[in-house]
């Protein structure tokens, strides 16, 4: 075959520069007044979840010496659904791969999946939180805000999301899914979560918005009557900051690498177009005929969630596949098509090869084929020969270095490490 000459492109994504992540939340929480209401001796449960957040380590390090400093007794709990084989060592074990342990934070790390019934939302069902959480004098929600990979709505992936599906442990993270399909994501979750805050002791929340180095761009700290608010709010500011792919009708789009630390999908919906849940609808265009994922983060201990998303793979990436986990995960997200093997191949050559063969293009060489480290890295990436004019149009795009080969070694496979140069 004669495979299309590559070259590589850099994408100027606008962003911000980040914040000093434990100075912003000292001073959000000191505006909060919160040593009028905590007494010395109080437990304060700080919530941690399992995705690759570059400063949640930070951040909840500063909430945990802010606490301290009260007389407070803060300690992490886990607060990740099903993740981490829905096991208390696995979740602790995540937690440690993310920087997360009792030397980095300052507060011990109590992983547990025991959970309580605090009440039931409108539609009849029981709404589930860990025990830990439950029990502990006060609360802090701690997360992300971002597009989620598989809802659309006014609030997604932020502080209700974890009210809602991290802090329900696998138990009450299953029982909210199970509803998405009959009530909507965002529905279910503003019932969820105002059940929490009327019967969990939530006292305040950190929100954290990325930019496109994976650093901190904005970082609010609110009380809890505000997280509707503060999560609508830092979404949209999360749209905007996020990574593309700035070509459309792509014929093929490789992945070096998927994972829950890059996306809760493995590969995130909002740059592949594959959403592959049930409860929303595909996108009506779509960008990329084919996709070829090629391995597995370390971090995603085997959890493949969203490699079903994928039209063709390899061998290192199956066998990196723990099946318990991958199961666990998408039958408690209500996602079984996500955790399917799609063909796999000896090597990255053989791959390329048949998904070529399966695009409709006439000569392969002529091909738009987009290769990308993976989705949330995307300042950098090769394209084919057919996508330079375009690039060279668009004055987010600077095209860097001349067209070569596929750099195929003699095993026929790909090289991994070249977006970092």
């Amino acid at each position: 075959m004669n495979f299309p000459k590559i070259v590589m492109v850099k994408n100027h994504i606008p962003g911000p520069e980040a914040v000093d992540v434990p100075f912003e939340v000292r001073r959000g929480l000191e505006a909060l007044n919160l040593a009028a209401k905590v007494k010395p001796g109080q437990t304060v449960a700080i919530t941690a979840g399992s995705r690759g957040v570059t400063d949640m380590a930070a951040a909840i390090a500063a909430v945990a010496a802010y606490f301290k400093e009260l007389g407070a007794e803060p300690f992490v709990a886990p607060a990740m659904g099903s993740h981490g084989g829905a096991t208390d060592q696995g979740q602790e074990d995540m937690l440690a791969h993310l920087g997360i342990t009792q030397e980095t934070i300052g507060a011990p790390v109590r992983s547990s999946m025991a959970t309580e019934t605090i009440g039931e939302t409108s539609f009849g069902h029981p709404v589930v939180i860990g025990r830990d959480f439950v029990r502990a004098d006060h609360v802090v929600v701690v997360n992300r805000v971002k597009p989620h990979t598989s809802f659309r709505g006014i609030v997604e992936s932020g502080l209700c999301k974890m009210l809602t599906i991290g802090m329900g442990k696998h138990e009450g993270a299953k029982l909210a899914h199970s509803q998405f399909y009959q009530h909507g994501f965002e529905q279910v979750v503003r019932e969820i979560a105002g059940v929490v805050m009327g019967e969990v002791p939530v006292i305040c929340g950190v929100a954290l918005v990325e930019n496109h180095f994976e650093r901190t761009a904005y970082l609010q700290v609110c009380g809890p009557r505000e997280f509707m608010k503060t999560d609508a709010e830092m979404l949209e500011k999360a749209r905007h900051l996020m990574g593309r792919v700035p070509f459309k009708q792509v014929d093929l789009l490789i992945v070096d690498e998927m994972g829950k630390n890059v996306s809760g999908s493995g590969m995130d919906s909002n740059v592949t177009g594959r959403v592959m849940n049930q409860v929303t609808p595909e996108p009506t265009e779509r960008h990329f005929k084919r996709i070829i994922v090629r391995d597995l983060t370390p971090e995603s201990e085997g959890n493949a969630l969203g490699v079903g998303t994928a039209d063709f793979t390899v061998r290192r990436l199956v066998e990196k596949i723990d099946l318990h986990k991958t199961r666990v995960n998408c039958i408690t997200a209500s996602v079984p098509e996500k955790g399917r093997i799609p063909l796999a191949y000896d090597d990255d050559q053989a791959a390329v090869t048949d998904a070529l063969h399966t695009v409709g293009v006439d000569e392969p060489s002529e091909a738009r084929v987009v290769w990308i480290k993976n989705t949330l890295e995307l300042d950098r990436m090769f394209v084919s020969q057919a996508l330079v004019e375009e690039a060279e149009a668009m004055d987010n795009i600077s095209v860097e270095g001349e067209l070569a080969d596929m750099p195929f070694d003699q095993e026929g496979n790909l090289p991994f490490g070249l977006f970092s140069h």
